[in-house]
Parts: structure tokens; sequence; C-alpha cells
């Protein structure tokens, strides 16, 4: 059985906006990243009383924490007290509201990927640090394949997983789309969304759904609809379902530019439209899924 969940910061900034987006498409999960602009484990702790008690009376909880921990504005020469403190402001957090998932990563590439040293045992050893610290908390850490060390290619990713024993991953679909292959050497090529998941499928623990094609004339990424770019969605999600994945489908829109109807919207409802719309065309691609 899959449930659905998302970053309805993409819906809109405040809670009680994230709150009605989630609600408008019958789901009961939110992957809480950002309020009011701030990361969960980052608000103020009243800020955060308020959110417990919004999340209460509404029915909606939190399924995951997209956190910013080890993530792509991070460098492993930094000290490490920098993602043990974000570690320890995010647990009880996360006990309180009886999260048992947390988004991270493998901390920002290095220079120039294909040539300079990307201190790989000091990335591992902290994210074996992490991974022992979260699961004795009961919490388990996924790791995503964003602009970090494990993005870098799956055979990064696998080479990790093997240096730390148990981690799971996040796969997110639409992050290769616009991430360099260094494996295959220059010209960089993007890399391939299917090939990157039926090399890391064994460990997926959970799914991001983002979507888009890379422009390569202008070098950016173009989001779209789920199943509309080169992210492969329709063909990873028909085989996680095939294959009996038991597990969340986290919605990441992206989408810069929104096509509704001709009737004038503001950028508020642009973004909580979208992100109701996106929902409902992701369902549809599950219901679908043979």
């Amino acid at each position: 059985m899959v449930y659905f969940t998302g970053f309805a910061d993409e819906a809109g900034s405040d809670l009680d906006t994230q709150i009605a987006a989630t609600k408008a498409l019958g789901w009961e999960f939110i992957e809480s990243r950002n309020i009011e602009g701030k990361n969960i484990h980052d608000i103020s702790d009243e800020a955060f009383d308020i959110v417990v008690g919004k999340l209460q009376d509404s029915g909606v909880k939190i399924n995951c924490f997209g956190s910013a921990i080890a993530n792509w504005g991070k460098s492993v020469a930094d000290p490490f007290e920098i993602t043990l403190e974000e570690m320890n402001r995010a647990i009880p957090r996360m006990q309180r509201l009886d999260c048992k998932l947390v988004r991270i990563m493998s901390y920002k590439v290095i220079g120039n990927a294909a040539t300079d040293d990307q201190m790989e045992e000091e990335r591992f050893k902290r994210l074996r640090e992490m991974l022992a610290i979260f699961t004795d908390a009961g919490i388990t850490p996924v790791h995503e394949n964003c602009m970090n060390y494990g993005g870098m290619g799956w055979q990064y990713t696998l080479k990790m997983v093997e240096n730390v024993p148990g981690l799971k991953l996040v796969y997110d679909t639409g992050n290769p789309i616009f991430t360099p292959d260094y494996i295959k050497g220059e010209p960089y090529n993007m890399q391939s969304a299917w090939e990157f998941y039926k090399n890391v499928k064994e460990h997926i623990a959970y799914i991001h759904i983002k979507d888009g094609v890379w422009d390569k004339e202008n070098s950016k990424s173009i989001f779209t609809f789920p199943g509309k770019g080169d992210g492969d969605v329709v063909k990873i999600v028909n085989d996680l379902v095939t294959s009996g994945y038991y597990g969340g489908f986290s919605m990441e829109p992206h989408m810069a530019v929104v096509f509704h109807d001709d009737k004038v919207q503001s950028e508020s409802e642009i973004r909580f439209n979208n992100y109701v719309e996106y929902g409902k065309r992701f369902m549809k691609i599950v219901e679908d899924a043979k």
C-alpha cells in the first residue's frame, strides 16, 4: 500500500495553506520543509508549538522532515558540529510529531567533481554517525540523490551505501535530468533517471516525484507535470508498483510556469492550484500503473 505526500511549501509558504492543499487532494501527509521560509528544524520553539497545534487540529501529519542536514549548501570541510546541531534540533521535534523519516544528503560537491578530491572517507564517516544517531532515536534517515556526493551518479550512491551499511535512499526522479553524468566523462551529458533508479532500486525506501527536461542551449531545467518530462516517472512508477513497493510518493513540482484556465490568478493561487493539479495527475499515474 502506497501513500501520497509532498513538499506542500510549494503550494504556499504558510502552514494553513499547506494544510489546505493537502486536504484538497484528500491526503493526510506533508513532507515538511519550509514554513514561512524557514526549515522546520530551524523555526523557533514558539513557532513550532503553533505548528503542532495546527496539525493536531487539522488531522494532517508530517510523514517526513525535508531537512537541510548535510545538503548541497553544506561543505564536508566544515565542522561536523554544524550537522550535529541540526540533528539535535530536528530529532525532538520529529519525536513530538511521531515522524519517522528524515531526508538527508552527503554534502555539496567539491570544485570540479571529475578531478577534485571529494573527501569520501570523511563523508562516509559522518554518514555512519548520522545513521546511528537517527536510528537510535527511532528515525530512518533517507539520502536524496540531489546536488551532493551521492547525487553525482548511481556509482557514487552505491559506493556510499557500501560504506554506510544500512543507509536507505529517497530517490528523486527529476534530479538526474539536470545533473551531469561524471562517470562517463566529458563532454558531460545529463544522467538517465531510469538508469540511476534501476541500479539503486534495492536501497530505495521513499520516492520524490519531480519531472522536467534539460534545456541544453540555455543550461537550465524546465520542470513539467509528472510524466511529461525526461524523468521516466511513468516507467519508474510502473516498476515500483508492480514490484510491490510499499512506501510514500512525495510531490516536489518545482514548476515556475503553470498553465491553467484563462482567468486571472494571483501568484498564491497559481502556486496552490499547480500543487493540487500536480498531485491529481500523479495519483492518476499510480492508478494506471501496470
